[in-house]
């Protein structure tokens, strides 16, 4: 029997600039979330009194905006495995288990995707150092990108 199906562990590469874009679409949508929340806590506690005291406290903030990145992501990943900006360029998400996507894995995906941005983005490089042609937040979370085909060539 000729089995076709690729192993779900072997991630199809999705170039590095059709995964950037996905990103930038997806910064698009979640900087208005960013920006409402930091006008609604101003609204909150009041308008700062200085350059040297910022209105709202960096920790939360900080908690927050984590809050938003993890929602986010989560409710798409879990439902479809695709945000609006990876469906725009044909990327999914999947468990490396075939199982659908946990919390723990969005959580985790979502944190490793964050510091492998932080060094100028250098974390996203790894996938061309590791002999699986993974990001590393994708081990850590146990989870990989795959390119789907173009609507109508199946």
């Amino acid at each position: 029997m000729n089995n076709t199906s690729p192993n779900p562990i072997q991630p199809s590469l999705v170039p590095l600039w059709r995964h950037a874009f996905a990103i930038l679409y997806d910064t698009l949508l979640v900087v208005p979330f960013f920006m409402a929340t930091a006008a609604m806590w101003v609204a909150i506690l009041g308008p700062t009194q200085s350059i040297d005291q910022p209105a709202v406290p960096a920790p939360l903030h900080w908690l927050t905006w984590g809050a938003i990145l993890i929602s986010f992501f989560g409710i798409f990943w879990r439902r479809a495995g695709q945000t609006l900006g990876m469906q725009a360029w044909r990327i999914q998400l999947v468990s490396d288990s075939t199982e659908p996507l946990t919390w723990r894995q969005v959580i985790q995906r979502v944190l490793g995707a964050v510091l492998a941005g932080l060094p100028l983005g250098l974390g996203y490089l790894w996938r061309y150092v590791s002999p699986q042609k993974r990001y590393w937040h994708d081990t850590w979370s146990g989870t990989h990108l795959i390119l789907l085909p173009k609507r109508g060539s199946q």
